[in-house]
């Protein structure tokens, strides 16, 4: 555990500007959206079959595009909750939380995912570069740009006739739970209404000290020659970075045998959540897409979302 990084992080001033770049970029850049005549549904994916799923191209000016999965309600206005994908980018659908009355925006940002397949050629030594690329840019990239095109996207679902607009959950597991939380910390004063994250990710570096998902991160930190400067940008995209901001309904889970995710850094952002939050240990569960989560995360939008 690196204890004395905590001391580098980012202040709570720097986090606010940071959040106020991201929400001032998803205003100014044009933004070129295409819903796609494609439903979704392939052979290896055939549970995707719902005639108003539609896959949607977000296209901003001087970026990668990135797509979605759009999933409306039969009939509106309904809430709008967003699902962020895990690191390895992979698009879903959840018709099981669509059924429950919400309209349910599924994202893949920075371009990873394509109908066509995973845009690999993006990859950097085998795996996707957005937390090496954070500390590589000093926070102005990699999940910078991430989160920027979540905004993009929801703003544009604000548009949609199903919709309430000005009202947003998100949700997700490992990376997906991680962005949840940095989401629903951009959107604080902008609408949100809870965040449901499952064993997520980006929380607690130092406690996490490279184990498990962390390795990722690992050799962009060493290729840094100021040390002191790659932990103040981790801090920006550190869940506990941004816990001071989280004063709204936060659901957790951990699982007992998680290595990618240890449940003592959850833990550790559980400790600093300073509103409603419920935090689930989930014994002899590992790192994944855990049948419990789902059940939970309708049951916590029906309350608060």
């Amino acid at each position: 555990m690196y204890s004395n990084a905590y001391d580098l992080y980012p202040s709570t001033g720097e986090i606010e500007s940071w959040i106020e770049d991201i929400w001032t970029f998803a205003n100014s850049i044009p933004l070129n959206v295409e819903v796609l005549p494609d439903n979704g549904w392939r052979n290896n994916y055939g549970t995707f079959h719902m005639t108003e799923n539609r896959i949607v191209k977000f296209s901003p000016e001087g970026m990668v595009p990135f797509y979605g999965v759009w999933q409306p309600v039969i009939k509106g206005p309904s809430p709008l909750v967003v699902h962020l994908p895990g690191y390895g980018a992979e698009l879903s659908n959840h018709p099981d939380i669509v059924a429950q009355g919400y309209n349910l925006l599924n994202l893949s940002p920075l371009g990873y995912w394509t109908p066509e397949g995973f845009y690999k050629s993006l990859q950097k030594d085998g795996n996707w570069p957005v937390l090496p690329d954070t500390i590589r840019t000093k926070a102005q990239g990699g999940y910078k740009n991430w989160l920027l095109n979540c905004v993009m996207a929801v703003k544009w679902a604000w548009e949609q006739n199903t919709v309430i607009a000005d009202r947003v959950s998100f949700f997700g597991t490992s990376q997906g739970g991680g962005t949840a939380l940095l989401l629903g910390s951009i959107f604080k004063d902008r609408g949100i209404r809870c965040v449901a994250a499952d064993e997520p990710f980006l929380t607690d570096y130092p406690k996490a000290a490279w184990r498990g998902a962390y390795a990722v991160a690992k050799d962009a930190f060493n290729n840094e020659s100021e040390k002191a400067e790659a932990w103040h940008s981790l801090g920006f995209v550190d869940t506990i970075a941004h816990a001071f901001r989280m004063v709204y309904p936060v659901l957790l889970t951990e699982g007992g045998l998680d290595e990618k995710c240890p449940p003592d850094t959850v833990d550790s952002l559980y400790d600093k959540l300073p509103f409603t939050k419920s935090k689930t240990f989930l014994s002899g569960r590992g790192h994944g897409y855990n049948y419990e989560f789902i059940h939970l995360v309708c049951a916590w939008f029906r309350i608060f979302a």
